[in-house]
């Protein structure tokens, strides 16, 4: 069942246009990730589906809420973990979900209840007396988690929730996360991880405000063939001129930089080198990746700075 539907999501900042006829959706109990560069809409689709920004084109139903007309009833199915921190650093852990409880009325055994479950589901019953000041960066993630599914929301919107993490920390929250999803919670989140990205249940690859992929990793990766060859070249142009007219291949160009897609690399570069000789700093043979698929999609390369 679809928990969060998005169609035709249009918007505007004055003549920066941020989204351009977006249409999304999410199941319960899936794991969907936005990836794309800063710059690419993430951040205003989120604002529009926390209702934290007003929807001038298109349409937003959550829970079976529409966001224009229902704004309050579609924050009630949200939880929301911003990418800035939203912790006080001098109460424990227990205390800073109490907190939370608080805004949305739940107290006494149910709260007790609720945040006994997460903090075992999230690995942190031991840590729940120490203060959030003391905690590493990655069990501070997890108790934004707790926080952000204490009222038990249908859809968690997780923006970038491993900035700053070191890769054992990344893991672990994703861990986490993955337990959410098993247990029925649709979880959408934006990254510009690749790494991230590739373990969601299906990728949305985003740029300039538009949906330019969307499909499991494995069958987004797949649609570009068996492998990929990477060319090196101080004259890229001419190098691709070559290989276009000579031996007619089609060649994405990035720089000083060639891409060709292959199903079987390892018979082409023998003809790569002898039509290329000294031209060709390198030649190198990898399995596409995401980042290959955004690049061959959009032309541009993976820029997140």
């Amino acid at each position: 069942m679809s928990v969060c539907i998005a169609e035709s999501l249009h918007h505007s900042y004055g003549d920066h246009v941020a989204l351009s006829g977006l249409d999304l959706s999410v199941d319960a109990g899936q794991v969907v990730a936005l990836l794309g560069p800063n710059g690419s809409g993430k951040t205003t689709l989120f604002r529009l589906l926390c209702t934290l920004l007003p929807i001038q084109q298109g349409s937003v139903t959550i829970g079976g809420f529409d966001a224009k007309t229902s704004p309050l009833a579609v924050r009630g199915q949200i939880g929301i973990v911003f990418q800035s921190p939203s912790l006080d650093k001098k109460l424990t852990v227990d205390e800073n979900i109490a907190c939370q409880a608080a805004l949305y009325g739940i107290r006494g055994d149910e709260l007790n209840r609720r945040r006994d479950e997460l903090l075992d589901l999230l690995d942190l019953k031991d840590r729940r007396s120490d203060y959030c000041e003391s905690l590493s960066g990655g069990l501070k993630r997890r108790v934004e988690l707790a926080k952000g599914m204490l009222h038990q929301p249908q859809l968690l919107l997780l923006d970038e929730p491993s900035t700053g993490l070191d890769p054992s920390a990344r893991l672990s929250l994703w861990s986490a996360i993955r337990r959410m999803a098993d247990g029925g919670m649709a979880v959408l989140m934006t990254t510009h991880l690749l790494e991230e990205a590739d373990k969601a249940d299906r990728v949305i690859i985003m740029a300039d405000g538009r949906k330019i992929a969307e499909g499991s990793p494995h069958t987004l990766r797949s649609e570009m063939g068996g492998g990929l060859v990477t060319i090196q070249a101080a004259d890229a142009e001419a190098v691709q001129a070559t290989l276009r007219d000579d031996l007619g291949l089609d060649v994405q160009r990035l720089d000083h930089q060639l891409r060709l897609q292959s199903d079987a690399p390892e018979d082409l570069v023998p003809r790569l080198i002898a039509a290329l000789g000294d031209r060709a700093e390198s030649i190198t043979i990898g399995r596409p990746s995401l980042e290959d698929v955004f690049v061959a999609k959009t032309g541009q390369a993976f820029d997140v700075v």
